[in-house]
């Protein structure tokens, strides 16, 4: 009895202990255990051991499963490894899954490095497929720019004020080291003033404004971007001031100053010896 006494404490420490340190363990596998069979009953077996240890490599397990329960279902094999390692990378699982089912939907081919090398490089590979599917229109000038319009002076010196639209689709292929918007905004507004510049009048450009686009648009402006542009289309033409006459006022301003110079010039220099001549009769 002495004994028992004596040991049962230690006994009873040893129990208490080992049973907060199993409901810890079993603690911890429960909350991968539903992420486990849901997995499984999905089709998208992800090991058990697999889901610990993403823990502890700090990935989202959750996320991971998720996702790649989504690709299954839609006939696309994406390994835990590749959702793990894009994880890592500080990629965008959840975005890359989502544009490589909704390329496999449209027909386009889109691999997984490239999706990923995509996502990494900053760009929205969803919102890239999303365009390709479905081509957007970008305001030229950007309606985010200070400028409302281009300004364009034709040869007879009238200056016009030109808007454009111009529809884009993403080209994937060229998304990795592809200029951006910006780039595309600025070569049309190129373009236009180009266009507008090598016109011998003005009204030859209000009777065709059509001529801009087509003659913009034959200049390739896409080489080199994200983009492929499809059309672009004339928003708006107006005029402007008669930069010419301007111009001609702000020169005959500038003559008639220089010539009232000269002729104070000649006046000073013809009054000059009279002035010296009476200062010799003084003395």
């Amino acid at each position: 009895m002495n004994f028992i006494a004596a040991v049962s404490p230690w006994m009873i420490g040893g129990i208490i202990v080992g049973g907060i340190f199993l409901l810890i363990i079993i603690a911890f596998a429960f909350q991968y255990v539903g992420l486990y069979l849901q997995a499984w009953v999905s089709g998208a077996k992800v090991g058990f051991i697999d889901l610990v240890m993403m823990r502890f490599r700090k990935v989202n397990a959750k996320s991971v499963v998720i996702n790649r329960i989504s690709a299954k279902k839609a006939g696309l094999e994406v390994s835990t490894d590749q959702l793990e390692a894009h994880y890592l990378a500080g990629g965008r699982i959840t975005n890359v899954v989502r544009a490589m089912i909704a390329a496999d939907k449209a027909k386009i081919d889109l691999q997984w490095e490239i999706a990923t090398a995509i996502d990494l490089a900053g760009r929205d590979i969803l919102e890239a497929v999303r365009t390709s599917v479905d081509p957007k229109v970008i305001d030229c000038p950007s309606d985010g720019g200070t400028k409302r319009t281009i300004d364009a002076v034709a040869g007879d010196g009238i200056q016009l004020r030109a808007r454009a639209r111009v529809t884009v689709r993403t080209n994937i292929a060229r998304l990795v080291g592809g200029a951006t918007e910006e780039t595309i905004i600025a070569r049309v507004g190129e373009g236009i003033i180009s266009t507008i510049g090598s016109a011998s009048t003005h009204l030859k450009v209000l009777e065709n404004p059509d001529n801009i686009s087509k003659t913009v648009l034959a200049k390739g402006l896409d080489s080199g971007t994200a983009f492929e542009i499809l059309s672009i289309d004339s928003a708006d033409v107006d005029v402007g001031e008669n930069i010419g006459a301007t111009l001609q006022a702000h020169q005959a301003e500038a003559d008639k100053a220089r010539f009232q110079a000269e002729a104070e010039k000649r006046r000073a220099m013809a009054v000059a010896p009279e002035v010296e001549y009476r200062a010799e009769e003084q003395k």
